[in-house]
């Protein structure tokens, strides 16, 4: 009896699969029994920090996704090539911080948690979400309508407005007197979830106001699933997207529903903004760096794919919290730069396996 011959082609399909369990089986031995000389050691002599690193790398994941989403609705279901977006955000993060001083009559002082009310922290987001968007809708129609498809006019559009965005804050934000122009700030969270829970699980407690920006991460995603594919609008901008001529030629006005997609994109990364500025902190650098992370996100999951923006941002967050704390910190201690460098990696791996994304599709 004949014995078929070695098929290549079927060992090369299945090498991205095969590459992809064993570093993840290796990765999990490294950290659940070995991780030598690391912040925490192996997992399983310290469940705690192994629990709290999870949960700090999937509420990362919340507020990443956020921000992500809006940049993937405009860059990967429009293919508009926004390199403003990471300034959106920072402008976002700016005027929830003016709203937040103004309700709570901060006049440039830190505002503590116990003097904010939820209402106090959610309407200077809604706010800033409103006024970015008219901001977005302002550029799409200004500048971005008439070059659609043409990605390098558009790039250089946008890098242009975000420049002359970030050299506007650095000269007029906070708008106080008593702080200096181009300050850091900080809101803050509403002194009912600025605390501690008790999760019953390895006796680790943890923050409720990072649990409730992950809960607002999932509510915006199950939102955009919601209106993309369970309505007219999301349907059109679909269409629109596979094809604009067939989609116009049928009576559906394109240009309104892309504006109204782009709109609601700069919205996110306004809101984004509005969350990490509780988070974190926003300053003049802050653009840059959400540029960056979404654009890995949505590169990693997918372009034009909501599933795909989770997928990226769950792996964003698993990388960059893992990587600081299960990675030797001796030696020359570069822990600071672990989290760039695994970052990257796992955005080369995922190109060199999945150039789409792994959710992504071909434009």
């Amino acid at each position: 009896m004949k014995r078929p011959a070695f098929d290549w082609h079927v060992v090369v399909r299945r090498l991205p699969l095969g590459v992809a369990l064993g570093a993840t089986a290796f990765a999990l031995v490294w950290v659940l029994f070995w991780a030598p000389k690391t912040n925490f050691g192996p997992a399983i002599h310290s469940p705690s920090a192994f629990l709290l690193t999870l949960l700090d790398s999937v509420t990362l994941a919340g507020l990443l996704f956020i921000v992500a989403s809006g940049f993937s609705l405009i860059f990967g279901l429009m293919r508009v090539v926004n390199m403003a977006h990471g300034s959106f955000l920072l402008l976002g993060g700016y005027i929830a911080y003016e709203m937040q001083q103004w309700m709570t009559n901060g006049g440039g002082l830190t505002v503590f948690s116990s003097q904010v009310s939820a209402w106090e922290w959610i309407v200077p987001a809604i706010v800033a979400a409103a006024a970015i968007a008219c901001l977005g809708l302002g550029v799409q129609q200004l500048f971005l309508r008439w070059t659609m498809g043409q990605d390098l006019r558009q790039a250089l559009i946008t890098i242009a407005i975000s420049v002359i965005v970030a050299d506007q804050i650095i000269a007029h934000f906070p708008l106080e007197s008593t702080v200096e122009k181009g300050s850091a700030v900080n809101t803050s969270w509403p002194g009912s979830i600025d605390r501690l829970v008790n999760l019953h699980v390895a006796g680790v407690q943890y923050s409720l106001a990072k649990l409730s920006m992950l809960a607002l991460g999932v509510g915006v995603g199950i939102a955009l699933w919601l209106w993309l594919y369970r309505t007219k609008t999301g349907m059109i901008i679909r269409a629109g997207v596979d094809d604009r001529q067939m989609t116009s030629a049928l009576g559906l006005n394109v240009q309104v529903t892309f504006a109204i997609a782009f709109a609601v994109g700069a919205a996110l990364a306004a809101l984004g903004g509005a969350v990490f500025a509780s988070y974190a902190g926003v300053n003049p650098t802050t653009d840059g760096q959400w540029l960056l992370y979404s654009l890995v996100v949505v590169i990693v999951g997918g372009l034009g794919s909501i599933f795909g923006t989770v997928a990226g941002s769950l792996l964003f967050g698993l990388v960059y919290n893992f990587s600081v704390a299960y990675l030797p910190t001796t030696g020359n201690n570069c822990c600071g730069q672990y989290p760039i460098v695994f970052t990257f990696a796992l955005l080369a791996f995922v190109l060199a396996f999945r150039p789409h994304g792994i959710f992504g599709r071909p434009a």
